[in-house]
């Protein structure tokens, strides 16, 4: 028995359905005409972790109050005008649905169920405007029942920790981020080593999304969301560090340009120490402040005769040294998210929590105004169709419909958790009638109501604990706990039940079409936009006068390198870096942040070198386009080699240090194949 279908999906379905049977018999026990909702509501915010349950419940209770309220403020103005009642439930609908495309934290939920619930409230009661507020005083009272059964159970019997999961997902990634930094300190190039370090960007997203249900964490020791958040700043550096050093491993070593002696002792030290970095702290940090002075003591002193191979090696030492510090800090980090004290364990993790800024991530305005339009479009058309058919149960359709374009619209592929759904619906339709017409009317009482629920309900939610069959298995749950089916007064009608079992079959059917024309060209529109803004972002940064924000930068350009994986994926094209390379743009972004600073600090006769060097980058970037794809001009490299020439000669070594790591790394990154940069023909 494997572990997603042993023990714990076992106990997540025991505890779904428990919650799903004491929603059932409080709604029944104190009259609600349509506990349905109460049951779906249990397990819709099931979770394994308990965290995860208590955040979603908060922000599903937040969604229907709102969405509640604005089917009655809507429905009780415009019922008697049903073409401006459409575009108004649309226009809601596709207002919330941006505002969370926007959002793109677990949050979002709050903002999609406002939208939806507003359907789901509105469109029934058009026939009955006058009980709108009844209707949706009794939709909010069951779902609330549903969301605090579910809370309370997955919340104290066996409570999975969301603390937990995240300890161990940070473990394993700084175990993989050594092993890639040890990679990138080879002789020789390792297969697969960008697609590893693009999946370390997806890797922090996910560390960010879990960390907004810290908050919520029932577990006596929980990390700190302001730890997780450095941690997470810290991880970021390490991508461009590493492809740092790998660059300059391959242009010095693998190129048969040998380091030092000392320098290859350093190498292999460097990699056994993050083989194991040590469970003690105090030795962990001796030992990279050990390693860093080892590099700053090779580091070949810098001038108007410094050579290219000595530029190099100066480039690789300092982001060696700067890689160390990373690592040590991360490993720091996690034994402060260990600690059940608020209290910073060192004063490094001080400086390191002192120093957080929020996390600023990509935003999409044209994917989420294009999300936000397809869900209105949709909601309209459905709703068209129904009122001109005449069909009574239309209003389900054209619910759902508007539902699933809302629900799955921050999906990189929407399709598929659309089928899945469909499936499940027709799967629960079955189950439905065999249940209505067979079992439910030779039953009494509750108790046998819930044993003759258990079989079905039971193996749908060990289903729902497996990622592969969890959509199909929540569609079930859903079906099964039909509105004629769970009712305060049992339904016999087969005519009744079969048209609203069709009606969510052909919901969900408009929606899949919907989708798939919508989403023809959007997915590589998306990819593109994602890599135009970064180059818009580096054509800006190039000449803005205002302080650089580089961590920021990072930040959204991590965002942006885990928005496209999915996106290739769906695609078949995983792995696939679309064009241009958009590590190597996150690399060039950071150098133009250390010149812009530079370029401050300088007095302007002494920073004059960098202007042109900024103002060919910014000028390469904004003139990028998919169609016209080009190197970047000799022109500029011509600039660099000027910049470097001008600066090795600062009186200052600080300023001659910093200015030549960021031009050396500037000249990597775009002249990757240049020749080497000769001081004496400048």
């Amino acid at each position: 028995m494997t572990k997603k279908f042993g023990l714990p999906a076992a106990l997540f379905s025991l505890k779904c359905f428990v919650a799903a049977m004491l929603a059932l018999w409080i709604s029944l026990r104190i009259g609600l005409p349509r506990p349905y909702w109460a049951v779906t509501t249990a397990y819709i915010v099931a979770q394994p972790l308990a965290g995860a349950v208590l955040s979603k419940a908060v922000f599903r209770v937040i969604g229907t109050l709102v969405g509640a309220a604005a089917a009655v403020l809507l429905v009780g103005n415009l019922v008697n005008a049903p073409e401006l009642l459409t575009l108004a439930l649309a226009g809601w609908l596709g207002l919330c649905v941006f505002v969370s495309l926007l959002d793109r934290t677990p949050r979002a939920y709050m903002f999609v169920l406002a939208g939806y619930s507003a359907c789901i409230v509105g469109l029934p009661s058009v026939d009955t405007p006058d009980l709108i507020f009844t209707t949706a005083s009794l939709r909010v009272q069951e779902i609330c029942i549903g969301i605090l059964c579910g809370s309370l159970v997955h919340g104290i019997v066996f409570p999975g920790s969301v603390a937990a999961v995240l300890l161990a997902r940070v473990d394993a990634m700084l175990g993989d981020a050594e092993r890639w930094s040890r990679d990138s300190l080879a002789g020789h190039p390792v297969p697969g080593l960008d697609a590893d370090r693009r999946r370390l960007a997806q890797d922090i997203t996910e560390l960010h999304q879990l960390s907004v249900h810290l908050p919520f964490e029932t577990a006596r020791v929980s990390p700190r969301v302001r730890t997780v958040r450095a941690l997470q700043d810290q991880l970021s550096l390490l991508l461009p560090l590493a492809a740092a050093v790998d660059d300059r491993m391959e242009a010095l070593v693998r190129n048969g340009n040998p380091l030092p002696p000392a320098g290859i002792v350093l190498i292999e030290d460097v990699k056994l120490w993050l083989k194991d970095l040590g469970a003690d702290p105090a030795a962990r940090e001796a030992t990279a402040d050990g390693l860093r002075s080892r590099c700053s003591a090779l580091e070949p002193q810098v001038g108007p005769a410094t050579d290219w191979h000595e530029l190099l090696l100066l480039s690789l030492l300092s982001r060696l040294s700067d890689l160390i510090a990373a690592h040590a800090d991360c490993r720091t980090l996690e034994d402060q998210m260990h600690s059940p004290s608020p209290r910073a364990l060192t004063p490094r993790v001080r400086a390191l929590l002192d120093d957080y800024r929020t996390r600023k991530l990509h935003r999409d305005f044209s994917s989420a105004t294009r999300g936000a339009f397809g869900a209105a479009l949709t909601l309209v058309l459905a709703c068209a169709l129904w009122i001109g058919s005449g069909w009574k149960d239309g209003a389900t359709a054209a619910m759902l419909a508007g539902v699933f374009l809302a629900l799955f619209s921050a999906s990189p592929d929407p399709v598929a958790p659309i089928k899945g759904f469909g499936i499940g619906t027709i799967i629960a339709t079955v189950l439905g009638a065999i249940y209505g017409f067979a079992i439910l009317p030779r039953i009494d009482g509750f108790p046998m109501l819930a044993a003759a629920l258990a079989p079905a309900l039971l193996i749908g939610g060990s289903l729902m604990a497996s990622p592969r069959y969890a959509v199909i298995a929540l569609a079930a749950m859903l079906g099964l706990a039909n509105p004629s089916l769970l009712a305060a007064r049992y339904d016999s009608e087969f005519a009744s039940y079969i048209n609203g079992s069709l009606a969510q079959i052909v919901g969900i059917a408009f929606a899949l079409v919907m989708t798939r024309l919508l989403q023809s060209a959007g997915a590589e529109s998306a990819i593109r936009r994602t890599l135009r803004a970064g180059w818009m972002d580096i054509a800006s940064r190039s000449l803005s006068t205002a302080t650089p924000d580089v961590r920021g930068w990072m930040n959204r350009m991590l965002d942006r390198i885990a928005l496209m994986g999915p996106r290739l994926v769906g695609r078949g094209r995983e792995g696939e870096i679309p064009m241009f390379d958009a590590l190597r743009d996150m690399r060039t972004g950071i150098v133009i942040g250390e010149l812009r600073q530079l370029r401050m600090d300088l007095s302007p006769g002494d920073g004059a070198p960098l202007l042109p060097v900024l103002g060919d980058v910014g000028a390469y970037y904004r003139e990028l386009d998919f169609e016209r794809l080009h190197a970047p001009s000799l022109a500029l490299l011509d600039h660099i080699d000027a910049a470097i020439q001008r600066l090795a000669g600062h009186p200052s070594l600080a300023i001659r240090r910093a200015s030549l790591l960021s031009l050396v790394s500037l000249r990597r990154n775009l002249f990757r194949d240049a020749d080497a940069y000769a001081a004496a023909s400048i």
